[in-house]
């Protein structure tokens, strides 16, 4: 197979990198430059791992995956009754998704639903604030930028198996105004922890948000009071903290835009 070939066959399979990675033996640092493009001539044995998992029936990716996930991330709750049922059967879809009934709020990621808990006072609180803060700068230093707030589906990895709602977003390029989603990864994701979110939140959305593309992404901690900043952009940084009385740069913009802290869930 061609690279551009086995990209079609994961699409068709429904199989993310990580999936890959684990049934191929492959490092999963390997797999996503290969699917990402950055790595153009792959190693003939490494072709060969790859070709043989994309040949395989996709059923057996599933229960692989989903017993990974579980024993990685047990605090990670998949939704239960009938959609639970469901969920041993297949991976589930944007089309899923959107089946769902209105009050139901989940989030779909590599084909798995996670219910999202109703946030509490200090999270929208903080939200809020941030919303207010980020807005203002974009538009003082006049920066080509948008800011959302949740609840905005994002479909991160432009595919049928992933649909995202982050706390906050900022994006700074051109965007459909009329449609129902944002397609592709934002320039900055913002997710404010709670107790149901947070093994969520640190682990398996800090990956995808970096897989994705995602240049920058905050995550915010009320009980701890402290906000810890990825910047995706350079391959060799270090996650860096800051306090609730900190002003944190933002570093898409350039060093332009600055948050303080201080004043935020006040």
């Amino acid at each position: 197979m061609t690279i551009e070939q086995m990209r079609v066959r994961k699409t068709e399979l429904g199989l993310t990198n990580e999936m890959i990675a684990e049934a191929s033996g492959v490092p999963l640092g390997t797999v996503q430059k290969i699917f990402g493009g950055a790595t153009k001539a792959p190693r003939r044995l490494t072709i060969e791992a790859l070709e043989q998992v994309l040949k395989e029936k996709p059923e057996e990716k599933e229960v692989l995956y989903r017993q990974r996930t579980q024993a990685e991330n047990p605090k990670i709750r998949e939704t239960s009754g009938v959609y639970g049922a469901l969920q041993e059967r297949k991976l589930f879809t944007i089309d899923d998704y959107y089946a769902l009934p209105d009050e139901r709020r989940v989030e779909l990621i590599d084909g798995v639903f996670y219910d999202m808990a109703a946030p509490s006072m200090i999270h929208q609180e903080i939200l809020g604030d941030l919303h207010i803060l980020f807005r203002e700068c974009v538009k003082q230093h006049e920066m080509p930028c948008k800011v959302f707030l949740s609840p905005c589906d994002v479909r991160l990895d432009r595919d049928d198996y992933t649909m995202v709602q982050p706390d906050l977003f900022v994006f700074c390029h051109e965007y459909d105004r009329d449609a129902i989603r944002y397609e592709g990864a934002p320039d900055l994701v913002i997710e404010i922890l709670s107790p149901s979110t947070r093994m969520k939140d640190m682990i398996l959305k800090l990956q995808k948000y970096q897989q994705a593309g995602v240049r920058e992404y905050w995550i915010v901690d009320p009980k701890h009071q402290n906000v810890i900043v990825h910047c995706f952009e350079d391959e060799d940084y270090s996650p860096e903290q800051y306090s609730f009385q900190d002003v944190i740069p933002v570093r898409i913009s350039g060093g332009v835009c600055s948050i303080d802290f201080s004043g935020v869930g006040a």
